[in-house]
């Protein structure tokens, strides 16, 4: 599923072509996975923003203001032409835009701007990392009390837009073993740390596209960082610090990725 350096590769690819577009028609089958998107039709695009894993497309232009919300699912992205798993045509007057989506797990959602009692998660989202308001204090005051600290990343409440792939490569970096709980303030510092730098590296590279191509830059380019993964999807290769070979389970349901030795059993 792609997660926040996907996220937001994506949406500053689609920026240029969206910003100051006026939505003429929004095309697609499904009315029951794409709610309300008929309330944007004649609308002129505001802005795109971010939240976490959400893309966030604004319309100021005149009351009430609204906020197209799109989650690109397991499979979702953007191209600039359509095929056979095209599920959505945006149609602007500068062209349209496809949104494709083999596996069909994106939904988009037309709301009042930031109402997002329909998206708790969302909703109740923490605070973005690659900004001031991921606060180091906060972060290790929260740390403290956690319990299994991937699955507790991974519920997008400590920080936004955090998913499997860069759960495992942070707590890597930092140190840390997967089911770790209560980190002291050491373990949380390094942790507030890799989180930042993994993220923001995987940003500069587009992001990661792992063996079944499912995500794929909107021009088609792939992203690179999976070229820089030390521990995700490396299993039985070895570490790149210490050499142990790495090794995966399953955690609250979901594939993990961590080196023995550098990240001990608690």
């Amino acid at each position: 599923m792609p997660e926040l350096p996907e996220v937001e590769t994506t949406r500053r690819l689609i920026e240029p072509q969206l910003t100051g577009a006026r939505v003429l028609r929004v095309e697609h089958a499904h009315p029951e996975r794409y709610l309300r998107t008929a309330a944007i039709e004649g609308r002129t695009v505001s802005e795109l923003a971010r939240r976490g894993k959400y893309i966030l497309v604004r319309f100021h232009e005149r009351e009430p203001a609204l906020e197209l919300i799109v989650h690109l699912g397991m499979t979702g992205g953007f191209r600039p032409q359509g095929g056979p798993h095209t599920r959505v045509t945006l149609h602007t007057d500068r062209g349209p835009l496809f949104f494709n989506d083999a596996r069909r797990f994106g939904k988009w959602l037309v709301v009042p701007e930031g109402d997002y009692r329909e998206l708790p998660t969302l909703a109740a989202m923490g605070p973005e990392p690659l900004s001031d308001d991921f606060s180091l204090a906060e972060f290790v005051r929260a740390a403290r009390s956690a319990g299994a600290v991937k699955p507790w990343l991974l519920s997008q409440k400590p920080v936004a837009g955090l998913g499997n792939i860069y759960a495992d490569e942070a707590l890597w970096r930092a140190g840390i073993h997967p089911e770790t709980r209560g980190l002291d303030e050491a373990q949380a510092t390094r942790l507030h740390a890799a989180i930042r730098e993994v993220l923001a590296r995987a940003v500069e590279v587009g992001g990661s596209t792992l063996s079944d191509n499912t995500y794929q830059q909107p021009d088609g380019k792939p992203g690179y960082f999976q070229l820089e993964h030390s521990v995700y999807a490396r299993e039985r290769q070895p570490c790149p610090r210490c050499g142990t070979e790495i090794r995966k389970y399953w955690l609250a349901q979901r594939g993990t990725h961590y080196c023995p030795t550098c990240q001990a059993a608690p």
